[in-house]
């Protein structure tokens, strides 16, 4: 049924949880899994003598969340992906799924009450949102 899944991880408990249960799907179903972190784009207004120690720092932070869910995920049958995203974590997760052609996007979500999410508007829920394909919100 799935057979090109997209994890989004943000080194949360919720985020790897959600990497979990991406691992157990894509070995039940036979599928590639794309493991994707995104960071925020850094402000330019940091100049460029501090602009690329934030970058590298970020991106440092990122391949460490990638490790970990990557460990949490254990081996698949299909292939799995890693990558590093620049940009809001909801409009990254969609670009991504639309480039790949996933047909599941996996997320954890840290479980915000009906109004708290609608004040706060979460990533999970841009995503549920937006997707054109099925999203699976993992607590």
């Amino acid at each position: 049924m799935f057979k090109r899944i997209l994890v989004g991880v943000d080194g949360s408990e919720h985020g790897y949880k959600a990497a979990q249960v991406a691992g157990e799907l894509a070995r039940h179903m036979e599928a590639d899994l794309w493991v994707v972190v995104s960071f925020e784009e850094v402000p330019r207004y940091l100049g460029d003598s501090h602009l690329q120690g934030v970058i590298t720092a970020r991106i440092r932070e990122a391949h460490e969340i990638l490790r970990r869910a990557q460990e949490i995920i254990g081996a698949i049958p299909g292939t799995l992906t890693p990558e590093v995203l620049e940009g809001p974590p909801a409009e990254a997760i969609l670009t991504a799924a639309d480039a790949r052609g996933v047909d599941l996007i996996v997320m954890g979500t840290r479980g915000l009450g009906r109004l708290a999410g609608l004040l706060l508007g979460s990533q999970s829920q841009k995503v549920a949102a937006h997707a054109k394909c099925p999203v699976l919100l993992v607590r």
